[in-house]
């Protein structure tokens, strides 16, 4: 396990003591928690990019000529 030193201001110090106390936690494991939360974000990007792709796969092709005419879409409207 890795140590590192992190400079933040006094305010900012006092809060996140004041969190730790709340969760009964240390401001170390606070940190530690929100940096490995940092790796889960990545996967949770990679996770929605390929969603996207497999959506985008399925969509297929979009034309032109595939959009309704006006009177098409006051058409359907009607029938509501």
């Amino acid at each position: 396990m890795k140590n590192i030193t992190v400079s933040v201001p006094d305010e900012t110090y006092r809060q996140a003591r004041i969190r730790a106390a709340q969760l009964d936690t240390s401001v170390s494991a606070l940190v530690r928690e929100f940096l490995e939360g940092l790796g889960g974000e990545e996967s949770e990007f990679e996770r929605r990019r390929l969603l996207q792709a497999e959506v985008l796969a399925e969509i297929g092709r979009f034309r032109a000529s595939d959009r309704l005419s006006r009177d098409e879409v006051h058409e359907r409207d009607a029938l509501r």
